[in-house]
């Protein structure tokens, strides 16, 4: 009988160590070390493997003879996931899908099987029961005779299923919930969750069938065992957004088979995910009166240019201790922004509480809306409103100086799509763009002392 032994994993990162320690040297996280039991397999053959003894080994072969071709991808009806994903799904890709309970990726997933009535899917949940699948699906009003759903948690059982049934795309929902019997501890360890995704690594591979691993997030906001999955996946997308609002960002942390910078933007609504085409429009509030402290910035999320509103309130404070609060964008950057306001700009703020708000839930760290923010803070606490039809892209120095910032033609097109009159941007992307070409005005500054000049002219 093999000899069984236990190790000891970080429950954060996944690293091991062949004895408790307190603090994890990997990852710096305090008392995340628990001891699992792993049995030693008298064998190295993998699951879905077993029985192909007799298989070549893999050649060495000159980089030289290696044919470069172009993996085919074919596209699903959610423009929004194959933009994420580079253009359609991989043949035999490994994409990991991680996000907090409740966020809404077993209702994309579902969504996007249902949406391929020309594929054979096969749909393994861990969590749920067909019957409360059905019911989702019924919301959504989409059916597919090819969407076939499994109620299963033990990987073994699985593969059976898969040989039987042949699927063109796997969707696992969730990896924590999937337990192999080559290991002892139990579902959703470190070890289990390594094992069971090396497993599906290799089924992949080798069957050439791409496969979705649905997975949950820790309470730090990473997926579980990130160290161990994200090295193993080909993608690893990130569903994010607020459970109390209705939109949601599925962003790309890894990808093998295409950019890292792709976001796609979803609405939560009672039949599922509604693709969102044109987010501007929405980020945008449509008020029936002007307000100050509210300006609009242009920034890129990704390839896609996005017009976002920025809010800001001044007001004495009441209690000493003057606030700092921000919703959305980075507080750091935001006490810099003041600090330059105040040194640059005359502005006297150390007695003022200031709250920041980035409209729509979205989570921002592009310095191009350093500007929007500034002018937003200054109208608030001047009073004075910022004409609905300006926009704002630059980066803001500590000399108070607006730096250029990259892209600037997509974001001066998007304003004009929008319908917004002017412009504001860095003379130095004066030598990147020519203003002629757009109907848009597009007005040149130096720094933030001009931009308050030509804002009060």
């Amino acid at each position: 009988m093999a000899k069984t032994k236990t190790t000891f994993f970080c429950q954060n990162c996944g690293a091991q160590s062949p004895k408790w320690i307190g603090k994890c040297p990997s990852c710096q996280e305090w008392n995340s070390y628990v001891e699992e039991v792993v049995s030693q397999p008298t064998s190295n053959t993998k699951i879905w493997t077993e029985g192909e003894k007799n298989a070549r080994p893999n050649q060495a072969v000159s980089i030289q003879e290696i044919k470069a071709e172009d993996s085919v991808r074919f596209k699903t009806t959610d423009g929004e996931l194959n933009r994420v994903l580079g253009g359609g799904i991989v043949p035999g890709s490994l994409v990991l899908i991680g996000g907090e309970p409740g966020i809404g990726k077993s209702t994309l997933f579902l969504q996007v099987a249902l949406g391929l009535p020309d594929k054979k899917i096969l749909y393994v949940s861990g969590e749920e029961s067909p019957q409360q699948i059905k019911m989702r699906a019924e919301r959504m009003q989409a059916k597919s005779a090819n969407c076939l759903l499994l109620s299963e948690t033990s990987l073994n059982n699985i593969f059976q299923q898969i040989k039987q049934i042949d699927p063109e795309i796997l969707i696992i929902d969730s990896i924590q919930t999937l337990f192999s019997s080559k290991v002892d501890s139990s579902a959703g360890s470190v070890s289990q969750v390594r094992e069971c995704t090396s497993e599906l690594l290799q089924f992949a591979k080798t069957s050439n069938v791409p496969v979705f691993l649905i997975g949950h997030i820790t309470k730090e906001g990473t997926i579980a065992g990130p160290k161990v999955l994200e090295h193993m996946v080909d993608t690893v997308l990130q569903f994010e957004g607020d459970r109390h609002l209705s939109y949601r960002i599925l962003r790309t942390i890894k990808n093998r088979f295409g950019s890292t910078s792709e976001l796609g933007i979803y609405e939560m609504s009672g039949t599922g995910m509604r693709q969102v085409s044109n987010p501007s429009e929405i980020l945008i509030a449509h008020k029936d009166s002007e307000l100050s402290g509210v300006t609009i910035g242009a920034s890129i999320e990704g390839n896609r240019p996005l017009l976002i509103e920025t809010q800001a309130l001044v007001s004495a404070s009441a209690y000493g201790t003057p606030q700092r609060s921000t919703t959305g964008y980075d507080s750091k950057r935001l006490n810099m922004l003041l600090a330059v306001l105040e040194k640059r700009g005359g502005l006297r703020l150390g007695n003022q509480d200031v709250f920041l708000n980035i409209a729509g839930g979205l989570k921002i760290d592009d310095p191009a809306l350093d500007l929007s923010i500034a002018v937003s803070i200054v109208s608030s606490y001047e009073e004075k409103v910022v004409s609905s039809d300006i926009c704002f892209a630059g980066e803001i120095g500590l000399g108070g100086e607006v730096r250029a910032v990259n892209r600037i033609e997509s974001r001066i097109s998007e304003a004009e799509k929008l319908g917004f009159k002017k412009i504001f941007v860095s003379k130095n992307n004066s030598k990147t763009v020519e203003a002629s070409n757009f109907k848009i005005e597009v007005v040149l500054v130096q720094n933030i002392a001009e931009v308050f000049k030509k804002l009060s002219s």
